[in-house]
């Protein structure tokens, strides 16, 4: 088993990292904002189940296959960019009302967690970022290192629950105040829609640096 001085270090990175602005966080906080908290939270949990997937697939090595055959990963690059353009689109043609505004906010958790679930499977750099961290805490010696690979990730999801958690409850009242006024009825949606398009863009012109 992973030394346990091990594992806080490896805690005090993942606070790091889920604390700091990211895409995951910025999609998760729109989600809220347009969809409430139970939308943020599906989407979070999809992402984290997403990262469960990068770990399984850098624990038997495939995640090597994007270093080593660079239109693979362009491949799902451009698949992930226009997922995300897709569903910019669905949310800014979805209707505003009050009646479609509490149908949103009700809709179907597994449609949340799949969205979330896809955007960081489609994305490849999760892959390359979990390919990067993950060895410089796993110990050879400690015992089954796809064991050891999955206990760092539930480090990493657990974190990245209680960081992202505060931002669902704090954007979720900010999206309810916002639905109230007529006049920032769509603003949610079109914040929503924005990210889709932005986090689309940054895939298409990122690099694997």
């Amino acid at each position: 088993m992973v030394e346990l001085s091990t594992l806080v270090v490896f805690a005090l990175a993942c606070v790091a990292l889920t604390a700091t602005p990211g895409p995951d966080m910025l999609l998760i906080a729109s989600r809220s904002a347009s969809q409430g908290r139970i939308a943020g939270l599906a989407t979070y949990m999809g992402i984290a189940f997403g990262l469960y997937c990068h770990a399984l697939a850098a624990a038997f090595g495939l995640s090597k296959l994007f270093l080593a055959v660079p239109i693979a990963y362009d491949a799902i690059r451009i698949i992930g960019a226009i997922y995300l353009l897709y569903l910019a689109w669905v949310t800014l043609k979805s209707k505003s009302d009050a009646s479609e505004l509490t149908k949103t906010r009700k809709i179907s958790f597994w449609v949340m967690f799949r969205q979330g679930m896809f955007t960081n499977l489609l994305n490849p750099k999760v892959a390359l970022f979990v390919l990067a961290l993950f060895p410089q805490f796993i110990e050879p010696d400690a015992g089954n290192v796809a064991l050891q690979i999955m206990i760092l990730a539930t480090i990493l999801n657990i974190i990245g629950l209680l960081v992202n958690g505060i931002v669902i409850l704090t954007v979720d009242k900010l999206g309810s105040i916002f639905s109230v006024k007529a006049s920032f009825k769509r603003l949610p949606q079109i914040f929503l829609s924005t990210v889709f398009v932005g986090l689309a863009t940054r895939l298409v012109f990122d690099t694997r640096n």
